[in-house]
Order: C-alpha cells, then structure tokens, then sequence
C-alpha cells in the first residue's frame, strides 16, 4: 500500500472542533472531532471476521441492541425484503461466505468486517465479496443513496435558511444553526464531507420533508436492482425496518460516482461552512462565525489514488464504510459493513483489500453489478481467473451445423435456378435467329 501522511491534519481537525463547537453522536464512524468521538470501546471488539457460512443476516439484519428500530404508536415494523431469485449480479453471488475468482492468492488478513464487496469501477465486475447479499444497517453509508437521489433535483446554487429543526437532528451534526443561510453545495459538503445529520435534514426538506425522500431514496433503489435495500431515515439512523448489503452499496457508489458534484464533493479534503447568527430572543448570545470542516474518510489522506468515500456508525450497524480508488487508470471500490476497529481500522481493511484487488489478473470476477451482470445461466462462467476459449454446447454445435445445411441446399437451388434461366434466353436466342 502507498501511503502519504499529512501532517496538517491533527492541527486541522482541532480547529475545526474549536471553530465550530460541534457535538458529536453516533451517525459516523469517523467524525472529525477529537474532542468528542462516536467509536465504541475496543475492549469487546472481535479480532477476527464472524463466520456467514450459514448465511445468518440473509433475510433481515441481526437483532438490535437498543430502542432504534421500535416503531412508533400505531405503526408495525416492515416485514424482511424479499430474497430475490435468482440473486442479482449472478449465482456467485448467491452465497455467504467468502467468494474469489479461481487462483486468487490468499485475501488480507485481519479483516473484521462481516460483510464485504470489492468492485471493479470500470466494468461493472465483482472481483471478490464476503456475503454479498446478507442484510445489514448502512448507518451513514445510506447518505451515499441520498446523495444520489437529491443532487439530480436540486440547484447547488440554491440558498435555504437554517431552522431549529435543522439544528436538533438527532446524531452527527455539521452545525447548521437558525437562521443561517446556506448553499446547497455546502449542505451537501456537509453531509457527505462531515456526515451531518443537520444537513441531510435540510436536503430531505427541500425534498418534502423525510417520510417524502425516503420514499424517493427506496424508488431509486429499487430501480437500480438494489434489493436488499430499506431506507428508514435519510441520515442513517437506524429506524424500523433499515436494511442494505455490500452489493447493493456497491450499486449507490456506482451510480452516485458518476454524478460529477459527488465526485468532487468527496474527494475534497477541507471546506468553509458558513456560521449563523445571535439569537435575537437570547441577549447573552452572540454572532457564530463560520469554520473549517475536514473530511473524515481518513483513507482520502493516507491512499495514494484515493476518490473519496463514505464513513459511518451506530450502535446496531457498527462500522460502516465505502471507499473508491484509482491506480494506473483503473478504479476500484470497496464496501464494508458491520466491521470493528480492531485488530485494524475500516479505513485500513480497506486499504488492504483494494490493494490485494489491484493486484488480481485483468478479467478476474465473481459477478456484476446490474447493469454488466451475467444471465443467471452464464454467471459461473466469470469466475475463473483465466478465461479459456469455452466450448459450445452440443445444442449449439448441431445448430450451427444445421445452419451450414440449409446454406449449402439454398446454394444449390440457386445454381440450378441460375441455369435454367441461361437455356431459356439461349433458346430465345436461337428462336429469333
């Protein structure tokens, strides 16, 4: 792995936790603030990657440990998705545990994730993935969805004001304060620079409101093959019925990559987000002057060809993280859910399995996205590392065959047409002589 170390970083990050003020909740995984962290203690963490042989998360993620997902007074939480047959992006797909190409050499070792996906940018191709298709919560990783579905529909020029609203979201927030006024471009830098659940409040308003762009967020999803996807907010709290998986955040990335203000939002190391004003009911209350917010994908920083990404966390979801990255023209993505920090960081599993990917054979998969997936029939065919010429089915080869016949029959028919009509202008020929 190449690594490139800034050493402005600290000294940025705390003054970004200065300038701002800022209180930290779980909703990131790696928010940027020293002061106040949203990571789980590390003396119950798993050092090594919980065995999915058994497919244990297939129709809906593990139960939660707290209150999250209790639905309100008069509401039922949603049944499980359905489990799609056969399974999107091919039969390798299909299963649990971990799936490489034939021949691939060893993966990384001390990945704890519990489920993972790296992805060819480029091709669509599926290199390699740990249960694919188990259900997981996405935490913050579902702004990427979010992202995708608002950027399209809002004008990054277009001016809102802050509301209290804003300013109360619950988990991980920016520092929108009332009466602030703030660009589209920068609320978007926010939530996907610093996760801020304040931010996505504001989009989904402009939106009409949450239970409106969560609404639009599972429409996309569902139009993108994306299957084992709920949305429940647009932040990613977890709430009732909150489900995604490696593949289907592999798709969102995938999609919301080639939105160029995406493209350029996460991959930006520093922003100015705006302050807002004194409270005029409170006279001891003064002016918010704006800050500095860092990005806190740490990945960004320490890869070389690193695109950017997205970080997150809750209670229930643990670690979540995606991240892209280019190396001699090629990209690559990675997904990871329900990880932990140790024996190492998401950000350094990552790192790892994008460099164990970069080094696989040209042509090397296990499946595809949606739109480069093989046909159910042919998914096998795209494991092998090498890619031998691949005989025709005996049906084909008799088809072919039948097709030579028929050509040769029609030749020949042709011929004798040909010589009958030469002999009758012959002889009409002689007829006038």
């Amino acid at each position: 792995m190449s690594i490139r170390r800034y050493s402005h970083r600290a000294g940025l990050l705390a003054a970004t936790a200065v300038a701002a003020g800022l209180t930290v909740c779980a909703g990131t995984a790696f928010a940027p603030l020293p002061v106040a962290t949203a990571q789980p203690s590390t003396t119950t963490t798993p050092f090594t990657t919980p065995d999915t042989d058994n497919c244990p998360e297939r129709d809906s993620p593990p139960p939660p440990i707290d209150a999250s997902e209790v639905p309100t007074p008069g509401e039922t939480a949603p049944a499980a998705l359905p489990i799609p047959d056969p399974p999107i992006g091919g039969k390798q797909l299909g299963g649990c545990g971990v799936v490489v190409p034939q021949g691939a050499p060893p993966l990384p070792a001390e990945i704890s994730a519990t489920a993972w996906q790296l992805t060819d940018l480029d091709t669509g191709k599926v290199l390699a993935a740990k249960d694919p298709h188990g259900r997981y919560r996405p935490a913050s990783c579902i702004k990427i969805l979010l992202a995708a579905t608002a950027l399209p529909h809002l004008n990054l020029d277009t001016v809102i004001t802050g509301t209290q609203d804003d300013a109360n979201a619950d988990g991980t927030r920016v520092g929108i304060g009332p009466g602030g006024r703030y660009s589209n471009d920068q609320l978007f830098h926010a939530l996907l620079m610093a996760s801020g659940n304040d931010a996505a409040h504001a989009i989904a308003a402009q939106l009409g409101g949450d239970e409106a762009t969560i609404g639009k967020m599972n429409e996309l999803a569902k139009s993108l093959q994306a299957l084992d996807t709920r949305a429940a907010t647009p932040s990613g709290l977890d709430g009732p019925g909150m489900s995604t998986s490696a593949y289907d955040l592999s798709v969102f990335f995938h999609k919301a990559l080639a939105i160029p203000e995406f493209a350029k939002i996460i991959h930006t190391e520093q922003f100015d987000f705006p302050g807002y004003p004194a409270d005029p009911k409170n006279p001891d209350d003064k002016d918010h002057p704006g800050f500095a917010i860092a990005n806190d994908n740490r990945l960004l920083y320490d890869y070389d060809g690193a695109l950017g990404g997205k970080t997150g966390y809750t209670d229930d979801a643990r670690q979540t993280f995606v991240a892209g990255a280019e190396r001699n023209g090629h990209r690559l993505s990675i997904t990871l859910l329900k990880a932990d920090v140790l024996p190492i960081r998401p950000p350094e599993q990552a790192a790892r399995l994008l460099d164990w990917g970069f080094a696989l054979p040209a042509g090397a998969s296990v499946g595809a996205l949606p739109d480069a997936a093989p046909s159910s029939d042919s998914a096998d065919s795209s494991v092998a590392l090498a890619s031998p010429p691949v005989a025709a089915p005996e049906g084909d080869s008799t088809h072919s065959e039948s097709s030579h016949e028929s050509l040769r029959l029609i030749l020949i028919a042709g011929g004798v047409i040909l010589v009958l009509v030469l002999l009758l202008g012959a002889r009409q020929l002689n007829r006038r002589r």
